[in-house]
This record gives C-alpha cells, structure tokens and sequence, in this order.
C-alpha cells in the first residue's frame, strides 16, 4: 500500500504488539482512546507464543518487586501494584481460560499460549483498536502537543506514543533495538545492555564436555545476588538450566558463579559415615550425585583414593568444594538464547506511576525495552502487563 499524503489523526499508538503493547493499547482503547498498534512483524506475539513451552507461563502467584532487577529497584513498585497478578488472573479467568500452578507459583495455560494471544487481541478489539501488522515505523517526529509516526503505510498524528517494541532477545523471532533508538532521539538515557536469563558458556578447556545433558539440583548464586535453588543443566558449551538462568541476571563477564552441589545436606556428615570405606570418593558421591558428574568432578578437583586414606582435613576441604564451587564462565550464549535483555530506558528518566517520559510529555516506555527485568518464572510478563496497562490507563 502506497504512503498516504494526508496525515490521519488518532489519540494514542502503540509500537509493538506483544504483552506490554496488547496490554497498553487494550487499556487505552477500552477508555474511549483511538489506538493505533503498529508491528512491524507478520505474526502476532510471537514470544508469548513460544514462552513456557508452548503453555505460556502467564505470571506468578508470588510477583513483588524484590523479584526484579533494576538500576532503581524501587521503580517497579508503583505498576506492580496498580495491575497485580492477581488482577491478570482475574482477567484469564474471565476469558475462560484454563490455567494451573507449577512449582514456585509459577502459572501456565492448560492448553496454549494462543491463548492469552487470542485474549489480549479481543480485549483490544473490544476497545476499537486498529491494527496495523507487517508495518515499518519510518520516522517519529515530535509536535507542540503529540507525535508524528511515519510507517511504511501511512502517516499518523497522536496526542501519546508507547513504546513497547521489546529488547534484543531471540532475534529469529524478530527483536530489534528500535525502542532504545527512540530513547536516544528523545534524549533519554540508557542502562548498559545485556543478555538476561540465558545459559552460561566455558572455555573448551574448562568445560566438563562428557557432561552434557546431566542435571543435578543446585542452590546457585552470582557475586551479592540472591541465592536459587533448581536444577543445573550441563550442555555441550557451559551450564544452563532454571537455577543458571536466574542468576545470569545477577552475573557479569569475568565474575565466578557459585553452586552448592549438596543443597541442604552436609557433606561433612555423610562423609562420616564412610570415612572407614574402601570405596573411591566417586563411587560415595554417586550416591547423593549424578554418577557421570561425580567421576568427572573428583577427576578434576580432587587425588581419588579409598575413602579410609583420606584425613579428616582433606574430607573437609572436599566437603568445603561440594557445598561452595567456585567457577568463572566465560561468556554466555547471548541474546539469540536469552529470554530477556537485562538494562534498557534509564527508570530516572521514567515516572514509575505512569511509565510517561518526564521530559518528553505524551512518550511512554513499557515492557522489556525498560531497565526492568524480572525472575525466571513468569515474573517479566507480568511486568508487561502492569506497564502496559498503566500506560494506557493514561495515555
């Protein structure tokens, strides 16, 4: 379709259409606002298609801000508590849609993720808004009292622009740094970037290769970051699994990771009660530890001998290793395996009532593209839910 000279007047638009930008548009239409929701992708929230399996982990029974990672750790606060997860419960029930808890108050469609995709988009269609897919946003240009939204369809004038475009997680699926594009143009600042919830990599040398595919329950942490207790997963390049993602959040390049092997047990007391074996260490530790990862862990850490010859010194140095293993990744897999992008639009820059620019009236920033990043487990959608729907409470 060709560009159209007249410029079409409308109150708000919204740039993306995933979780937040459903969620703004939904809000700000089903107030009597026009919205326009412009995405420059074919498909219809292609990363709530693919979260949770297929299932889309919806939100979490357990959402507070402590569970989120920010410059200002404040900031999330305000949205979280003026659209909760349990109002998004609410509004899944409404829909008839049928959920269940997972471990960690972690919450899934019974069916699928379309789910939620058909939900939103009726709740955006019950507000009126126009849809505009597999269409380019050429230009932004600010007005005395609104926006200038130039597409690869037509030209548009509003009174507010939310931006919610995402970050630069799983590019196949279409991410792109347009939103912090938009920050710039703007003026507004900038965390540094960086792949959030994704699998940690090891040089050759260092990595346990043979492992690939054991897991085994760990309580990991990074640095200061708070402790996880889930499964660590090896694979053929580094560590993934639950416990692995979440504190790849908390982790930066050059910094150890540490993982207890024996969550609540102690090591020192089932030593005690081989000490006086003759059986090799490895074969002690496949009791309580994957076999594969036993062998392979003794081999590089420890002189394996009968238990019997080891001293109660060396015991408790092992003991000290199993419960404290200090390894220092060498990278991670990157944005194309991270489920978020940690960093984003500086929150200073942001009213955390309203998500509104402080300096750009009418300019709103929600979702990933935001210095906000949640836990594993639910917790990042519903943060697009709470930004979005404040957005557009106001927009």
């Amino acid at each position: 379709m060709p560009v159209q000279d007249k410029v079409q007047d409308i109150d708000v638009i919204v740039i993306g259409a995933g979780a937040a930008g459903m969620m703004a548009a939904a809000s700000a239409s089903q107030r009597g606002r026009g919205v326009a929701l412009i995405d420059h992708s074919e498909r219809l929230a292609e990363k709530i298609r693919i979260s949770g399996g297929g299932r889309c982990n919806f939100t979490n029974l357990h959402c507070t801000a402590e569970r989120y990672v920010s410059r200002n750790p404040h900031y999330c606060k305000s949205a979280l508590a003026q659209y909760s997860q349990h109002d998004f419960i609410e509004l899944v029930n409404r829909h008839g849609i049928a959920w269940h808890e997972k471990k960690l108050g972690q919450l899934f469609c019974d069916e699928s993720a379309q789910d939620i995709i058909d939900m939103l988009k009726a709740e955006c269609d019950q507000g009126g808004t126009v849809w505009r897919m597999a269409t380019s946003v050429e230009g932004i240009e600010r007005l005395d009292s609104g926006f200038i939204v130039r597409t690869s369809r037509e030209h548009w004038r509003c009174q507010s622009l939310i931006i919610a475009s995402g970050g630069l997680s799983i590019p196949p699926i279409g991410a792109t740094g347009f939103g912090y594009e938009v920050a710039k143009q703007f003026g507004l600042p900038l965390t540094p970037l960086a792949a959030g919830l994704v699998p940690l990599t090891f040089e050759p040398k260092d990595l346990y290769g043979e492992l690939a595919g054991v897991s085994l329950d760990c309580d990991a942490h990074a640095g200061a970051g708070p402790h996880f207790r889930e499964n660590v997963l090896f694979t053929h390049r580094g560590v993934s699994g639950p416990a692995i993602l979440q504190i790849s959040s908390y982790w930066t390049p050059g910094q150890e990771i540490a993982l207890d092997l024996l969550p609540g047990r102690d090591a020192a007391q089932l030593f005690e009660e081989a000490k006086r074996s003759d059986m090799l260490l490895p074969n002690v530790l496949a009791d309580w530890l994957p076999k594969r990862f036993a062998q392979a862990f003794c081999a590089a850490h420890i002189a394996i001998k009968p238990m019997k010859q080891y001293s109660a010194a060396e015991l408790a140095q092992i003991s000290g290793h199993l419960h404290d293993w200090r390894v220092k990744p060498s990278g991670s897999e990157g944005y194309k395996k991270a489920e978020v992008t940690r960093g984003g639009v500086d929150t200073d820059a942001l009213s955390s009532k309203t998500m509104m620019a402080r300096k750009v009236p009418g300019l709103f920033f929600v979702g990933e593209v935001v210095d906000v990043t949640g836990w594993l487990g639910g917790y990042n959608f519903q943060w697009a839910w709470a930004s979005g729907w404040v957005a557009g409470s106001v927009a």
